[in-house]
């Protein structure tokens, strides 16, 4: 087998292709051999170590955690998913590695992958998927009639969370680049920002502030807000967190791991209200390069990079 993997913390330049040995699957888990596999900018902060607290320092260990593929092994105790299943599905940030030939994973992380969707397409799937609907749907139970605001709309939780919100009964304000206007209003956002607005333009306006990006201030979230409404924050720092445990709306997110949630972003998906768009697609072989120029360059824009092994 082969997979992208490292063997320190660091930057791209850490990231090698090198033959691995999969191991066989535990109780709970799934063997999957990956057919694709999506990049995540989480991914990028699992390998430079802002999670060692979580991850350990045990290498090498495996990039990225988002694949598509067939279950090739079950182990003990696993009971919605048989061999030869096509699925779709996420990785813990410790059992990260999904840029790779196969992987084992924990079975409440994947799902059956739609048969309208192509391999490729359910990889683009699972984090942004699952962020955006745990935040619109789970903390937030969007309602017909409501405002949102998100700040990144045409990121890949952005455009998630808009389709979500939008399929609601919801409408959709955000923020995004100057040049991107236009497609954002092709998604049907509608008003739209640049980065750099005036949020006194849109005091008190919308029920739920959702920042993809993490980049607006707690003052200028508070000022778009209505008065019992909720900010969400999906870029977790130990800054945010102390605000998120003080009284008020403000509250940082992190996605987890739910089997139901992730196969209603599937079935979503499957149906074509939930669309996320595929921007480059490259062999395993020539991922690394593509990798890194997604990284510092953001290069594709629109959409997500897919790394297909088979």
């Amino acid at each position: 087998m082969r997979r992208i993997q490292y063997h320190r913390y660091g930057g791209p330049e850490v990231l090698r292709l090198e033959d691995f040995e999969s191991r066989r699957p535990e109780t709970g888990e799934v063997l999957v051999r990956v057919h694709a596999a999506s990049a995540n900018p989480m991914d990028w902060k699992i390998r430079d170590g802002m999670l060692q607290a979580v991850t350990g320092r045990t290498f090498p260990r495996g990039f990225g955690t988002d694949f598509a593929g067939v279950v090739e092994a079950v182990g003990a105790e696993v009971t919605r998913l048989r061999v030869g299943d096509e699925v779709l599905g996420g990785t813990s940030p410790q059992g990260a590695g999904s840029f790779a030939e196969a992987v084992v994973t924990e079975e409440k992380g994947v799902v059956k992958k739609p048969s309208t969707l192509s391999f490729e397409e359910a990889a683009a799937i699972p984090t942004v998927g699952i962020t955006a609907f745990q935040a619109i749907v789970g903390k937030s139970n969007v309602k017909p009639g409501q405002t949102v605001f998100i700040h990144g709309c045409l990121g890949g939780v952005g455009r998630a969370a808009t389709q979500f919100a939008l399929s609601r009964g919801a409408s959709v304000g955000g923020s995004c680049r100057p040049t991107d206007i236009e497609e954002a209003r092709a998604w049907g956002i509608d008003p739209i920002v640049d980065f750099s607005f005036d949020p006194e333009r849109l005091a008190g306006r919308f029920d739920l502030v959702l920042d993809t990006a993490g980049t607006i201030s707690a003052e200028a979230a508070g000022t778009l807000v209505k008065r019992k409404g909720h900010i969400i924050d999906i870029n977790p720092d130990p800054a945010k967190f102390a605000r998120s445990a003080m009284p008020g709306p403000y509250q940082v997110m992190i996605a987890q791991a739910v089997t139901a949630d992730l196969e209603a972003v599937a079935e979503a998906a499957g149906q074509r209200t939930l669309q996320v768009p595929v921007a480059r697609t490259v062999p395993l072989s020539e991922a690394i390069p593509a990798l890194t120029e997604l990284e510092i360059d953001h290069s594709p824009r629109g959409g997500k990079l897919i790394a297909v092994s088979h």
